[in-house]
């Protein structure tokens, strides 16, 4: 692994740590909500709003990276073990180089967004009127990060087909064992 990778990979994993205590958090916030709200008839009415808008997104967003770092997202690998080695490399950087451009511009758009609530000081409409900068700031940090690590997938895997050895890491084959214990069929 490159120093490069090495550097994204450690704020990937900071930022799955986030969002790992994020949902702990919603997990907290849902058990003290549904105990006042049966125990003492005093429901948080903030907790959806905090959940919602802040927690949920911190979830998701801050641990894509660190999902496509580890291969964890959803691929399809049906003709994976048939192409040849340089092909695979090629459809690698192509896919990668369109994911780069897409979550760039989700990345851009979220900046947009996050200075006019900044600028604004936009709220929710709600009994605590919530600032909607912060749920941007979140997507812009999400999205940024995952945009740098398929633009350094996109140029690896697009080298390592012009070179013939491979610079970055190949996905894992797929799992195609039987599984075994109680759910097994």
């Amino acid at each position: 692994m490159t120093a490069m990778s090495r550097g994204l990979a450690a704020m990937e994993t900071a930022l799955a740590a986030l969002a790992c205590l994020a949902l702990a958090a919603i997990m907290l916030i849902v058990v003290v909500d549904v105990a006042m709200r049966y125990a003492l008839s005093m429901p948080l009415g903030w907790s959806y709003d905090v959940i919602g808008l802040y927690l949920m997104v911190a979830v998701f967003f801050l641990m894509l990276p660190d999902t496509l770092h580890n291969h964890g997202h959803v691929a399809i690998d049906l003709f994976q073990g048939t192409l040849p080695r340089r092909l695979r490399h090629v459809g690698l950087a192509l896919g990668y180089a369109g994911g780069t451009v897409v979550m760039a511009l989700i990345g851009s758009e979220a900046w947009g967004r996050f200075n006019a609530a900044f600028d604004g000081q936009e709220r929710i409409a709600a009994i605590v009127p919530w600032l909607t900068w912060p749920a941007y700031l979140i997507v812009m940090v999400g999205t940024a990060l995952l945009t740098l690590r398929l633009a350094y997938r996109a140029a690896g895997h697009g080298f390592s087909s012009l070179s013939g050895h491979d610079l970055v890491e190949m996905p894992p084959p797929p799992e195609t064992a039987r599984p075994e214990g109680e759910d097994a069929l």
